[in-house]
């Protein structure tokens, strides 16, 4: 550096650091990806304003109370109930026992994949596992109904839960659900373990740590933000699930966590209602925006403690 240049600062270093001529192809993109969020923004608030109106007058015929806390859920029979929690529960049921088997399984497939598997191995086994998203949920329902729901007739313990699933069941529909996740989990979560810098993991090796001690005591606590974001982005994807709990779960509202009982999530109710065979501006019709919208409030209120989770446990490195 010339001396002249030393104590070159303020405005006279900032136009030596500007381009020297225009560059249009950066403001394009700025302005693209500027679009694209506010496109997202635009559309998630268009939704809200589309569910509100139709539950607002829903709700002015039928109390917030009794909607949230009722027990008695049929909206389409006479006389007329509309306790949402009988399908709430069931949303809640399939949800849980579809993590209690992705959870293990999506993030034993990413310590696997982060720690112990080969680079050639990795190569070859995390696409397949990705390949695994890209299966139609309708595809995923059929094999519930005809695959998982058999066999797990077939190897039931029989005083377990009253006796073996319904043709219908929980736990059908959420083992299915369950097969969905998995690549959510374990490919972020892996990603998340990946981007661990190895100066960790060469520390803990020098004091003798073993490959699991390093993958379970250092790589996973360091990695626990993205984990955490990834369980949470697949409950959220879970509790909006269709087409699976549709053909798998039943269309019968049990107040009941039992897994080998038929259930009626808020989702399968809003597929199996509308329809357009009821008549606009009835309060059944209404009652389609009523659950639709305490379904986009439960996701909301999912996508919320994501954030603050991550924000909590998140490590960052030099």
């Amino acid at each position: 550096m010339e001396a002249g240049q030393i104590g070159v600062s303020g405005p006279a270093l900032k136009r030596r650091l500007e381009a020297s001529s225009p560059r249009y192809g950066e403001r394009v993109i700025y302005a693209l990806l500027a679009s694209c969020a506010v496109i997202s923004v635009a559309t998630t608030v268009a939704i809200l304003v589309s569910l509100l109106e139709p539950a607002l007058e829903f709700f002015g015929e039928v109390s917030l109370g009794d909607f949230l806390f009722g027990t008695d859920w049929g909206p389409t029979f006479e006389p007329a109930s509309f306790g949402v929690l009988p399908i709430v529960v069931g949303t809640l049921s399939v949800t849980f026992w579809g993590l209690l088997f992705a959870i293990p399984v999506g993030l034993g497939s990413a310590v696997y994949l982060s720690e112990y598997a080969s680079r050639r191995t990795r190569r070859i086994v995390k696409p397949v596992l990705e390949l695994l998203a890209g299966i139609p949920t309708v595809a995923l329902g059929f094999f519930a109904l005809t695959f998982i729901t058999p066999t797990l007739q077939d190897v039931w313990p029989g005083h377990l839960f009253g006796g073996p699933p319904l043709i219908f069941s929980a736990l059908a529909a959420g083992l299915a659900i369950g097969l969905m996740v998995v690549p959510i989990i374990a490919s972020i979560s892996e990603d998340a373990m990946t981007a661990v810098p190895n100066g960790l993991r060469e520390g803990a090796y020098a004091l003798g740590a073993s490959k699991s001690r390093v993958a379970t005591r250092v790589v996973f606590p360091a990695a626990l933000s993205g984990i955490v974001a990834s369980i949470i982005l697949a409950v959220s994807r879970a509790i909006g699930e269709t087409m699976i709990v549709l053909l798998a779960a039943g269309n019968t509202p049990n107040l009941t966590f039992s897994p080998a009982e038929s259930i009626q999530a808020m989702t399968a109710f809003i597929g199996t209602t509308a329809t357009g065979d009821i008549a606009t501006g009835t309060i059944t019709y209404k009652t389609v925006f009523a659950v639709a919208l305490l379904l986009f409030v439960m996701t909301f209120v999912m996508n919320l403690l994501s954030i603050r989770l991550v924000r909590r446990y998140r490590e960052v490195y030099e």
